[in-house]
């Protein structure tokens, strides 16, 4: 199928491009890129006017809870919600059941996401078996089925022993680690950030060091063993800063962050109790949460993520305490970035491409998208005017569990090219 996007004002700061032009796909892949393009015979013309057109979004700490928790997410609805929120790329954390420790669990999860055809899966594999932080996992025959990254996501590898054999292990693979930075002896029965938030709450306090002294730790793992780390979802200002001093050392140390711990913080939480904002790591003191925000614009943090954690409804409808941790995020990140960066002047859409397209793509080890002729067609074009308000009919995830119901945004993906392929269409999913 081919397909000329016309008019649309295209942004990649790859190929110094931040302009209007026409784009001209047909396959799988970008034939030609000019100011005025005459749509030829069997051409589907996209009207791109008032619209901005980007290298596909990519997300690379996304749950989609397949296999083993299909009643909260699979495969195919969470492809649905990401190409809905307008990414083409997303990578797939392995706290699985059975856990994505070994090629076959690899390949099942890049081989169901080609049939639901949404877009591209990018799998990360454990660092250890079953994550249980004792043995190392089947790195090199995960990576030989398509691994992207590896993770113990959802708790940190707690010995420092073990990390280091992870990583001297991974580090011959041209491949990143991804930290899920937690010690849990600091944090252990932790439900909300440690001080103002649990004293006038009246729950257990989860400390920002806990966080920050595994940062600390992984980061000298790093220097010793050479192996890129990714530090994941971030949420303190001291974390940002140690981050910002490895980085200014010339370690191969980069970050994410989510957008609930950019746009939320701990004063969110009211007597409500509202268990949608119950998230590991906790919400933190607003002054973290500007941290962040200066750290988005200014470079020292890498890329925006979701951390995409769906739950069913009565895993969430219940005590603060028993309640699992996690909220949803891929269909309101661009909307929440558009709104509060953008749109708001505080981050230029140069720098929007960069943390949710190029960066991702190049962490990952994934072929960059440029919005030239030959690259291949991933691509979202988004409308920057229209309004909506976060309802759980807004949503193509299987759960519901938002941080972000009854927010109203400004912005969104209306279309979404997959190789080529149409995903969204007018804001419609494409199946």
């Amino acid at each position: 199928m081919a397909y000329l996007i016309k008019g649309a004002h295209v942004v990649d700061p790859q190929v110094g491009l931040d302009d209007v032009r026409d784009v001209l796909v047909d396959g799988k892949q970008i034939v030609e890129v000019a100011e005025a393009i005459e749509a030829g015979e069997g051409v589907e013309v996209i009207d791109g006017a008032g619209k901005y057109l980007v290298p596909g979004l990519v997300d690379m700490h996304v749950h989609f809870r397949d296999p083993g928790f299909e009643y909260k997410e699979t495969i195919y609805t969470g492809s649905r919600a990401a190409a809905h929120g307008g990414f083409t790329d997303v990578a797939t954390m392995p706290n699985t059941d059975p856990v994505t420790d070994n090629g076959a669990e690899i390949r099942y999860q890049i081989d169901t996401a080609r049939k639901a055809g949404l877009v591209h899966i990018r799998p990360m594999g454990a660092l250890t078996r079953e994550e249980k932080g004792e043995s190392l996992a089947e790195i090199g025959d995960m990576v030989m089925e398509g691994a992207s990254a590896f993770s113990d996501d959802g708790h940190g590898v707690q010995s420092a022993g073990m990390m280091k054999t992870c990583m001297a292990y991974v580090s011959q693979f041209d491949r990143v680690v991804c930290a899920h930075c937690e010690v849990e002896s600091l944090t252990k029965n932790g439900v909300v950030n440690s001080g103002r938030a649990a004293t006038r709450l009246g729950m257990f306090g989860w400390p920002p060091f806990g966080e920050e002294l595994e940062i600390y730790r992984d980061i000298e793992l790093c220097r010793s063993t050479g192996c890129a780390l990714h530090i994941c979802h971030i949420s303190t200002a001291k974390g940002l800063e140690l981050v910002k001093a490895a980085k200014a050392e010339g370690l191969p140390v980069t970050c994410e962050v989510t957008p609930h711990h950019l746009f939320l913080c701990e004063d969110d939480i009211t007597d409500a109790y509202d268990t949608n904002l119950k998230m590991n790591p906790p919400l933190r003191k607003a002054s973290d949460a500007k941290a962040l925000r200066d750290g988005i614009v200014d470079g020292s943090i890498d890329c925006v993520v979701t951390d995409h954690a769906p739950h069913a409804k009565h895993e969430k409808d219940c005590e603060w305490e028993i309640a699992f941790f996690g909220t949803i995020g891929l269909e309101t990140s661009l909307p929440l970035m558009l709104t509060n960066m953008v749109s708001a002047g505080r981050m230029s859409w140069s720098r929007l491409v960069e943390v949710m397209a190029i960066n991702p793509r190049r962490l990952l080890r994934v072929t960059p998208v440029k919005i030239e002729a030959g690259s291949q067609a991933d691509l979202t074009l988004i409308d920057p005017t229209h309004e909506f308000v976060v309802t759980e009919d807004y949503f193509q995830s299987k759960s519901k569990n938002s941080a972000f119901l009854g927010a109203h945004l400004t912005g969104c993906a209306t279309d979404v090219l997959k190789a080529g392929k149409r995903t969204l269409a007018d804001g419609v999913v494409v199946a």
